[in-house]
């Protein structure tokens, strides 16, 4: 039986900049402290959705911290009643109604967007296509919140400067995490989806070999190969996060595996057809009374069951060797890919 995968449950995040400053209630003296009032609720939201979005990618499932999730939704709501509460700045509403509209669209990707992700990712290891299709959903989800965030800090430099405030360009601790975040996914996001190919259709092979399937075993064997193969080719351009190519190294001691898998696999195939001829001799053999058996009869039956021995010893050397390397590979991967999210993947704790 192969042994469960720790699957990949990928963030997504959005890189904010965030500028330190008090605020004053709804009483607001200057531009400066009007700025730092809509900067510092937008911080305080942040740390929130990213404790989430943490919580998820350091080996939670969405689902598991759904209540999270829904706190998240709710803090959007109320930032955004309180930043629609605000007055215009001397006539000018922009930086508050374009913070407000931000805010409506990070509620729609919490609570619209990663509320249908939270369900993909129930059915997401289910195949292929269903995978990659999770991961672009969290890639489009992340891809709206950059471009929002990017417009809101348009805004914000407008307002600074039409106030004659001097922006520092700087992001905060919050800030930097997400941007680490976000390098870090994309990159495992990557490798992840060149493993998962591969390991999937191993999955569909050692189902057909389970139901003596030979067709569905010829097939399975040469999509494995063909995958193993392209997967080869591919992480051969992959650079790892930092430097740290363990990742890559992690997968491609799999896909070798899936390679050597799909070649020995076709000694598997054989022994089926063997099994299957020995049946049917087996059958003939025993339908003949006893009394009529010649020795010849004998002598070739006793030859066909240890050719069928033989046959059955390889079988059971080879699919052992295939299990214990499947194990070790498999291991090495989940053992690599935990400790490299524990050694790169930035944790946010809830406040």
């Amino acid at each position: 039986m192969k042994p469960s995968l720790k699957k990949l449950l990928p963030m997504l995040s959005v890189c904010l900049m965030f500028f330190s400053g008090s605020a004053v209630a709804q009483v607001f003296e200057n531009a400066g402290d009007y700025l730092d009032f809509i900067n510092k609720k937008n911080e305080e939201l942040t740390v929130k959705y990213m404790a989430y979005l943490s919580a998820v990618s350091h080996g939670k499932s969405a689902r598991k911290v759904e209540k999270r999730r829904i706190e998240v939704v709710n803090s959007i709501n109320e930032t955004k009643y309180n930043i629609m509460g605000m007055p215009p700045w001397k006539g000018d509403k922009s930086f508050r109604d374009t913070t407000v509209a931000y805010l409506k669209i990070l509620n729609i990707v919490f609570n619209d967007d990663y509320g249908k992700i939270v369900n993909m990712e129930e059915i997401a290891e289910q195949s292929y296509d269903a995978m990659e299709a999770y991961m672009l959903a969290q890639q489009k989800a992340y891809e709206k919140l950059n471009e929002v965030s990017e417009k809101q800090y348009e805004m914000q430099k407008k307002f600074a400067a039409k106030n004659n405030i001097n922006l520092i360009e700087s992001t905060s601790e919050v800030g930097s995490k997400a941007k680490t975040a976000n390098a870090v996914l994309s990159h495992c996001n990557e490798i992840y989806l060149i493993f998962f190919k591969p390991y999937k259709q191993e999955g569909y092979l050692v189902e057909a070999m389970n139901k003596k399937n030979l067709v569905g075993m010829e097939q399975d064997i040469n999509s494995l190969k063909k995958f193993a193969e392209e997967g080869l080719e591919k992480i051969k351009t992959e650079k790892g996060y930092n430097g740290d190519a363990s990742l890559i190294s992690a997968c491609r001691n799999l896909l070798n595996f899936y390679k050597s898998e799909a070649t020995r696999s076709a000694s598997l195939a054989d022994y089926f057809l063997k099994e299957e001829s020995f049946n049917k001799i087996k059958k003939q053999f025993e339908s003949k009374p006893t009394s009529r058996r010649t020795k010849q009869d004998v002598d070739q039956y006793n030859q066909e069951v240890n050719d069928i021995n033989s046959a059955l010893k390889n079988f059971n050397s080879t699919n052992n060797d295939l299990n214990k390397e499947r194990t070790a590979a498999l291991n090495d991967w989940n053992k690599t890919y935990n400790n490299y999210l524990d050694d790169y993947m930035p944790k946010q704790k809830r406040q």
